[in-house]
């Protein structure tokens, strides 16, 4: 199931092209990021996604086709904005050769498996490898436990989402896109590790 009943928004931006090599923005206080979501089918990457951008869940919506786009901004204690504009990519592997398209020039990648899931969390770790091959060198990478709220059908338990994510220099968190839980966590961690452009 995914959670992408919405058309996406009009970009000026064209796919896969962002505002400098690293898909970001341009003062030190603006930043524009491009952030890309890459898992298995129905994991809740396009839950996530709605749940941050509109603050709405809907458990019967359509599985994402392709892929979809939205964007967000968030402000810092500090004053610093960030604009996330959002590429939710599909699961299904009959789209997986479209990814790459998707996440070259991505400042960000979310990987997200499902807590209930271990297949889900074996394929995070092909889309791991995946961004460390070809992603940017400086992409800030977040390993994403979804379902949260379903623990007590947890397949994954969270010291191995922990230990992988320490061992390939992501961070880690466990959300619920149905509760909100660590949601905005999530977007808020991701903004502060994002590197800042030079002042002078």
């Amino acid at each position: 199931m995914g959670c992408s009943a919405s058309l996406p928004e009009r970009s000026s931006n064209q796919l896969g092209r962002g505002n400098s090599e690293n898909g970001g923005g341009q003062d030190a206080k603006n930043l524009r990021v491009k952030l890309v979501l890459l898992g298995d089918s129905g994991v809740g990457k396009s839950c996530i996604v709605l749940r941050f951008v509109r603050g709405q869940f809907d458990p019967t919506s359509k599985v994402t086709v392709g892929a979809s786009f939205l964007s967000q901004t968030i402000a810092l204690q500090d004053s610093t904005t960030v604009k996330f504009e959002i590429w939710d990519t599909a699961g299904q592997e009959r789209y997986a050769s479209l990814a790459p398209l998707y996440y070259r020039g991505a400042a960000v990648a979310v990987v997200v498996y499902d807590i209930t899931s271990l297949e889900s969390f074996n394929k995070a770790q092909y889309w791991v490898k995946e961004l460390q091959k070809h992603g940017s060198s400086d992409i800030v990478l977040a390993l994403v436990g979804n379902k949260a709220d379903l623990h007590e059908q947890r397949e994954v338990p969270i010291q191995d989402g922990i230990e992988y994510a320490e061992k390939n220099g992501m961070f880690f968190i466990e959300t619920s896109a149905k509760t909100a839980d660590n949601i905005n966590e999530l977007f808020e961690e991701i903004a502060k590790r994002l590197p800042r452009p030079s002042t002078n």
